[in-house]
């Protein structure tokens, strides 16, 4: 009698039927985590993977990136010095800083810290000294959206402390293309590392998304976001498998799961271009 074989499950993958048994098959779709997700091939705009792509939900610190860009296309001077206040510690309740009112950054060392660690603080100060305020900014933010075609996105206010800052997938994957093509948001969002001097002391601040600093992953951009209404969400700009990618992942439930999830992204791609050439 022959001996059944069994083959170990592969997350992403599937083993065929009879015909090819012993192969092993990408799914469809990948296995992935995340309650909604989109996965986009930028050299000819295909949607290779999705799931609720189109339903607005929180988006929670993914908003930075939209604060950034309207920051940075207000074009205030970069080298001026902004002080954090009690205006700001107000603006962002429950979260943990620590920058306390009367610490005074640059404008770059505070879109710096906002992007790659998600400083709470540091995005609503650079919003509340954009030119005619808070509110300016946040018009902006939707203006901005509305220009970009992120038919679903409404903000609220800088940060994505806010539930009701919202957008679909699809939708912030606009946004990743659009942060795509500014130098400095690319540059900011994929820094390792970075050290501030507050009251001559120094600060380092750590990027929140691991993938930043895996040798084997070309993140081009990227952002991180935790709210409880949210879960845990990533978007990023990455070169996989020799093509640009935009992965947009929403609403994790695990710390580490989105990353997983970007891993199970890039295997099951790389199976099916083996697939395919096969």
């Amino acid at each position: 009698m022959a001996m059944a074989v069994f083959l170990p499950a592969v997350p992403g993958y599937a083993t065929a039927g009879a015909a090819t048994q012993g192969s092993v098959q990408p799914q469809s779709q990948p296995d992935v985590r995340s309650h909604a997700f989109y996965v986009l091939d930028e050299s000819d705009a295909t949607v290779l993977a999705a799931r609720h792509e189109h339903v607005p939900v929180p988006i929670a610190s993914i908003t930075k990136l939209m604060t950034a860009l309207v920051v940075l296309e207000a074009g205030q001077p970069m080298d001026e010095m902004l002080a954090i206040t009690a205006d700001d510690v107000r603006g962002t309740p429950g979260s943990h800083s620590r920058l306390a009112p009367g610490a005074r950054l640059s404008r770059e060392d505070l879109l710096r810290v906002a992007l790659m660690s998600s400083e709470n603080r540091a995005t609503h100060a650079l919003c509340r000294r954009y030119a005619d305020g808070l509110p300016a900014c946040v018009r902006a933010m939707n203006e901005k959206a509305a220009a970009l075609g992120m038919g679903t996105a409404r903000f609220v206010e800088p940060t994505g402390l806010s539930s009701r800052n919202v957008a679909s997938p699809e939708d912030l994957a606009k946004l990743v293309l659009a942060a795509s093509a500014n130098p400095l948001v690319r540059d900011y969002s994929t820094a390792a590392s970075h050290t501030v001097l507050v009251n001559r002391q120094p600060l380092e601040y750590r990027n929140t998304n691991l993938l930043v600093g895996n040798p084997a992953w070309q993140v081009s951009v990227q952002k991180t976001g935790y709210i409880s209404e949210a879960g845990r969400c990533l978007v990023m700009q990455a070169v996989i498998d020799g093509r640009q990618v935009v992965i947009v992942l929403l609403n994790s439930y695990g710390k580490l799961t989105r990353i997983a999830d970007a891993k199970r992204i890039r295997a099951w791609m790389e199976l099916r271009r083996r697939t395919e050439a096969g």
